[in-house]
């Protein structure tokens, strides 16, 4: 079975760092690509990164540039997504999901596979 667990959120204050993991099972991260989306209540779910299955390649939306890097280790099967300079509207539900482009220029449009339980993050003082 293809499974993805997010896990790491928690409560941080403005400023501040997480990491996320994305754990998964059932597939290889050499023939996959993984994108992190963020959903908020009332709100159209948003991607915020993505990275491919083989050659390197990242993408990220443009209010998260220079904040959070994504990276995986294909190894232990797990994908990260640091997080820095958080700020209050950084607040989600964070889910990782397989990505059917292989992170293209419109991977933004989250042509999704599967995904699993997110992780909430909540960034305030």
């Amino acid at each position: 079975q293809v499974l993805l667990q997010a896990y790491g959120g928690g409560l941080v204050q403005p400023g501040g760092s997480l990491r996320l993991s994305c754990a998964v099972s059932g597939f290889s991260l050499d023939d996959y690509a993984i994108a992190w989306f963020r959903q908020v209540p009332g709100k159209e779910r948003e991607g915020v990164a993505c990275i491919g299955n083989g050659y390197v390649k990242t993408r990220y939306v443009d209010s998260v540039k220079g904040r959070f890097t994504i990276t995986k280790d294909n190894y232990k099967k797990t994908v990260f997504l640091q997080m820095n300079s958080l700020k209050p509207e950084d607040t989600a539900v964070y889910h990782c999901a397989t990505e059917v482009t292989n992170c293209n220029s419109r991977w933004d449009l989250l042509d999704l596979g599967r995904w699993g339980v997110g992780t909430l993050v909540t960034v305030s003082s």
